[in-house]
């Protein structure tokens, strides 16, 4: 499913499509913004969004074989939860 479907679906719930969008985009820039600011997204029982840091490593360019250093960066972690695990 695409965010066009995505739309369509909420759509069907009794909003416009337009008001479904809006919604939609909303809801993505509220969850945007709490992972900037650190914060963890829970939708119980759906999914949990957190941001951990991942450290800096060692690694290897395929292209010269040479050691590298990879930095540390933010990454978001997704854990599902046990309702929409049992859906699937």
């Amino acid at each position: 499913m695409n965010k066009t479907e995505l739309i369509a679906k909420v759509a069907e719930a009794g909003l416009s499509k337009v008001d479904a969008k809006k919604a939609i985009d909303a809801a993505i820039e509220a969850v945007k913004g709490a992972l900037k600011a650190g914060e963890k997204v829970q939708l119980p029982g759906v999914l949990t969004l957190s941001v951990e840091t991942r450290a800096a490593r060692k690694g290897i360019n395929p292209a010269t074989k040479q050691a590298i250093t990879i930095p540390a960066k933010k990454v978001v972690k997704a854990k599902v939860g046990s309702e929409l695990a049992a859906a699937v």
